[in-house]
């Protein structure tokens, strides 16, 4: 399978994920031991990855991090501006 790049990063969601984290003052471990709470498999390396672009995001992963993060799926995919990507 065949991974597109859009602006040379896998997804659109680990600017806002990395911004969202931040605001809770959350290490990127903090938040994979808060997924891994919620049955998801995952370490800190693949948040990292994430947060850079370096990793798609599952849809089943979107899900589990807005309600880990408290926020809206959304909310994810915002630009900068509030406008759906």
């Amino acid at each position: 399978m065949k991974i597109y790049k859009y602006r040379g990063r896998c997804n659109a969601s680990g600017n806002n994920i990395r911004r969202i984290r931040e605001q809770k003052q959350w290490s990127q471990e903090q938040l994979a031991a808060r997924l891994q709470l919620e049955g998801l498999p995952i370490q800190q390396k693949a948040i990292s990855r994430m947060e850079t672009g370096d990793r798609v995001v599952a849809d089943f992963e979107l899900l589990l991090l807005a309600k880990v993060l408290g926020v809206c799926i959304g909310e994810l995919l915002e630009d900068g501006e509030g406008n759906p990507r």
